[in-house]
């Protein structure tokens, strides 16, 4: 097996192409740009606490100037909506729209993933997205930016029954579909980045 990091760079350098190029293709038949698509898929994957603007722009790697534009343009086209924050009016917060959803559904944005991986063995499967992970922490941790992850691999997550989660970040209580929603806060847990070689 190949353990030279440029072969895996390489690899998800030409997967991250693949599938700019289908958000590419999928957003101009929407009247789109990829990026559009790509602030509809965090906003619908993201939680109640990472779903600014601010954060958009972090997970993207954007400015907030062009995240602005983009989200003006998915607002007049009704595909998001904005609202304020319960506790801090100054907040904005952002959610798809019943449009928005409408269009991710039928957009088929996953069929070429799911037909590319239909063959491919479970566990194998399951390898990859472990290692992926793994990877995606370290290099989010080593660049600065955001450490965007799920409740499941957070430091911050506790689970304190079989349906009560609680985030001690935030101090809040979590419902389990919310915790498996992307988090701008999210410290990787210490056995996903240091795990024995």
């Amino acid at each position: 097996m190949l353990k030279d990091p440029l072969t895996l760079l390489g690899i998800l350098d030409r997967l991250a192409n693949l599938l700019r190029a289908d958000l590419r293709r999928v957003g101009s038949s929407f009247g789109l740009q990829a990026v559009h698509l790509q602030a509809m898929i965090f906003l619908a994957q993201a939680n109640r606490f990472s779903n600014t603007p601010q954060a958009l722009a972090e997970y993207l790697g954007l400015t907030k100037g062009t995240v602005s534009q983009s989200l003006l343009l998915l607002d007049r086209r009704g595909l998001i909506e904005r609202y304020e924050d319960e506790l801090d009016r100054r907040v904005v917060r952002l959610r798809l729209a019943a449009a928005g959803e409408e269009l991710l559904e039928g957009a088929g944005l996953h069929d070429l993933w799911r037909s590319a991986t239909r063959d491919v063995r479970a566990t194998r499967i399951r390898s990859v997205v472990s290692a992926l992970r793994e990877t995606m922490f370290l290099v989010q941790a080593r660049a600065g930016g955001g450490n965007f992850g799920t409740c499941e691999t957070c430091e911050h997550w506790e689970r304190r029954s079989a349906r009560v989660y609680h985030c001690a970040w935030y101090g809040e209580r979590l419902s389990l579909a919310e915790s498996r929603l992307l988090c701008r806060a999210h410290a990787p847990r210490a056995a996903y980045l240091s795990r024995e070689r």
